[in-house]
């Protein structure tokens, strides 16, 4: 599946993805290729994207707010206040605080 993580400022992550786990307004919540098509609205945490490989992103001042997670370095955590998720046709699309 796809996903795209935009702030006001800029896109801080596109690439094809593996799962993301994301905190929902009713709680953490996670996704995977052939999701169900849905809008959430999401709380303060963290956005966890897994991938099956890290060679084609890009980590540069732009994306700094993506980080590799301590444990594993297949999966990239985002901080996040707020946001708004809608996946549809195995692409989703987040827009974050």
């Amino acid at each position: 599946m796809y996903l795209e993580i935009v702030s006001p400022e800029a896109t801080l992550f596109s690439s094809e993805i593996d799962s993301v786990t994301v905190p929902g307004a009713n709680g953490e919540f996670q996704m995977l290729e052939n999701h169900a098509a849905i809008v959430a609205v999401l709380t303060e945490g963290t956005i966890k994207i897994h991938t099956h490989t890290k060679s084609h992103l890009v980590f540069d001042s732009l994306h700094s707010e993506v980080v590799p997670h301590s444990d594993d370095n297949k999966i990239f955590t985002l901080k996040i206040n707020s946001g708004t998720l809608e996946m549809k046709d195995n692409r989703a699309i987040i827009l974050v605080d």
